[in-house]
């Protein structure tokens, strides 16, 4: 693996990639020279961004490699590891999809009082949902139309189908593509909600059955189960019947690969603030080929990720050299998370299993999107975490050769890694330069930056940890102090825009039953119902809550202003409480 000097990125170095073998796994791209003469964070962008790291995807080939990159840039830097077992590595488990367990089996009979020689459905013909549950049911079928009682200006009326399998087709009516009613995900939540013991999905003609490999969405409890052509057709007539039974036997299991976060340290230099550490951190993992997440649906080609967020994770290395050339009072933790895109998993992971202690933890400072500097404007959320951020980050600005106009918003809570840390009680700084309409799309690529401004960024935020961690015998490190809660600025349940709020932050890396919360936003509609951080809603409306998707879904049947009952586990029990829901705008 190449290395660069510890002296820094020089005027001409990495802007391509060789090609890898194909049949060394465990080979990765090599940095090579060229004549574009890339220096500063703008190089590392180029590397991190390009197709050979196939769009990073957490957990792929292209993640393991930029890993490798980032880990060997910080040994170039003299930095210490601050992973796991004396290395730059935490490891963490992700689900990388599903996989069958066993074959599985689905018969029909059209006659439920003759159950003595079903119709055996070959695998051809149906195959489970990759979040499917694992398990039997043997009932009587029910025909329940699209399976949607309302979805917008579409009403149906669905018949009683508890303790029974339920058939519903792909479709529902009036919903444009990407409907929330059209996922196959919602059909069985909504299902398995009403009582029923499996679905049975009937697809329409053309449409192939699911992919396993690469489903993501949390398991159901009920077999969900894809029927295709005329099995469709047979299961469809079945089921309007009246009197027919079904057997469906699914045995489903995630398939799980690693994942790497990338930690180092620069250690403090006074013993009595050793404890004491800041962090920065950035993550470094994209979509890959596009799929969930991507916002050119259909589109399978690299996402390369150039502003997000190999921006960031640029920013991060070049702040990381800047900082080694000059001793601290207090460590500085560098951390390149991965499993970003998947729901802050990374830093979630780093937060309940440190590498170093937590508790004396001074500030977190995030970069995400940093990469495309318009106007010399940067937006800095964060701001009302600690009262004492917004002198230091004025100081820090004005002393820069080119200060930047900067955009301040209070929120400590977003879609990014400070997040987990400031759910963790740690105050946080989370630097963006905004979206783009390249944006989660295949265009997002490394000529579209700004690599002067991505430097100068990097000086801002170096110089910035230089004032929070104190240099030399004359400069004593910043004292920040908590502010548990900002002000709403934005709602968990999809941003900005209209329909039902209710002000509470998942913590996206839960894997339990239910969502646990992280915080809730001050004056909103869960803080005013008593919901708390640690908190973990396993009923909303009377709908179970056993994961985020099917929170949100119980969220969005609801209505502004609709009084609700929100039942939390809490120290061991459970507790009910009633919220009124306010409008999101």
């Amino acid at each position: 693996m190449f290395r660069f000097f510890a002296g820094g990125v020089g005027p001409t170095v990495i802007v391509g990639l060789a090609a890898c073998a194909a049949a060394e796994q465990s080979a990765c791209p090599v940095p090579i020279a060229s004549e574009a003469d890339l220096d500063g964070a703008l190089a590392h962008v180029r590397y991190l961004a390009d197709d050979a790291l196939e769009g990073r995807a957490v957990a792929s080939p292209g993640e393991r490699c930029a890993g490798e990159y980032i880990a060997d840039f910080f040994a170039t830097l003299d930095l210490e590891p601050a992973g796991e077992g004396g290395t730059y590595f935490q490891t963490f488990q992700v689900r990388t999809g599903s996989r069958l367990a066993a074959p599985g089996s689905l018969a029909i009979s059209p006659d439920s009082g003759d159950e003595s020689n079903p119709r055996e459905l070959s695998q051809g013909e149906w195959r489970p949902f990759g979040f499917s549950g694992s398990g039997s049911a043997e009932a009587p079928l029910v025909y329940a139309g699209s399976g949607i009682a309302n979805s917008g200006g579409h009403q149906e009326e669905i018949p009683d189908v508890e303790g029974r399998v339920m058939v519903v087709e792909s479709g529902t009516p009036e919903m444009e593509e990407g409907s929330l009613y059209l996922d196959p995900h919602f059909k069985g939540s909504a299902a398995q909600g009403r009582g029923a013991s499996a679905l049975l999905i009937l697809l329409e003609e053309g449409e192939a059955l699911p992919e396993l490999s690469t489903e993501d969405k949390p398991f159901l409890r009920i077999p969900v189960v894809a029927v295709s052509g005329g099995a469709a057709e047979a299961v469809r007539a079945a089921a309007q019947g009246g009197s027919s039974f079904a057997r469906v036997e699914a045995q489903v299991e995630p398939a799980l690969s690693d994942a790497r976060n990338v930690v180092a340290v620069h250690p403090g230099s006074d013993p009595a603030l050793a404890r004491e550490v800041v962090i920065l951190g950035a993550h470094y993992d994209h979509l890959g080929y596009g799929g969930a997440g991507s916002l050119a649906p259909g589109v399978m080609d690299i996402h390369n990720g150039a502003d997000d967020n190999a921006s960031g994770t640029a920013a991060l290395l070049e702040a990381a050299r800047l900082l080694s050339e000059t001793e601290t009072a207090r460590p500085v933790l560098f951390i390149a998370f991965s499993g970003e895109e998947r729901g802050l998993l990374g830093s979630a992971h780093f937060v309940a299993q440190p590498t170093i202690p937590l508790e004396s933890a001074v500030a977190m400072v995030n970069m995400d999107m940093v990469g495309r500097v318009r106007d010399n404007t940067t937006t800095v959320f964060g701001m009302a975490t600690a009262p004492e951020w917004e002198a230091l980050l004025a100081a820090v600005n004005e002393s820069q050769p080119e200060p930047f106009n900067l955009t301040l918003m209070p929120d400590g809570y977003g879609p990014s890694d400070h997040s987990s840390f400031y759910g963790a009680g740690i105050p946080v700084l989370h630097f963006f330069t905004n979206t783009h309409s390249e944006y989660h799309r295949p265009e997002d690529d490394w000529q579209t930056l700004n690599g002067e401004g991505l430097d100068r960024l990097a000086s801002l935020v170096s110089d910035l940890t230089r004032g929070l961690a104190g240099v030399g015998d004359d400069v004593s490190p910043a004292t920040l102090t908590l502010v548990q809660s900002a002000p709403p600025e934005a709602s968990e349940e999809g941003g900005r825009g209209y329909g039902p709020y209710f002000g509470s932050v998942p913590d996206m890396g839960y894997q339990g039953f239910g969502v646990r919360l992280t915080g809730v936003r001050e004056g909103g509609p869960a803080a005013n119902a008593g919901l708390q951080a640690g908190d973990v809603i396993v009923a909303f409306g009377g709908t179970e809550v056993g994961d985020l998707y099917q929170y949100t879904y119980a969220l969005r049947e609801m209505a502004p202003g609709d009084v609700v009952d929100v039942v939390v586990e809490r120290d061991g029990r459970r507790v009910t409480l009633q919220a009124v829901l306010g409008e999101r705008r």
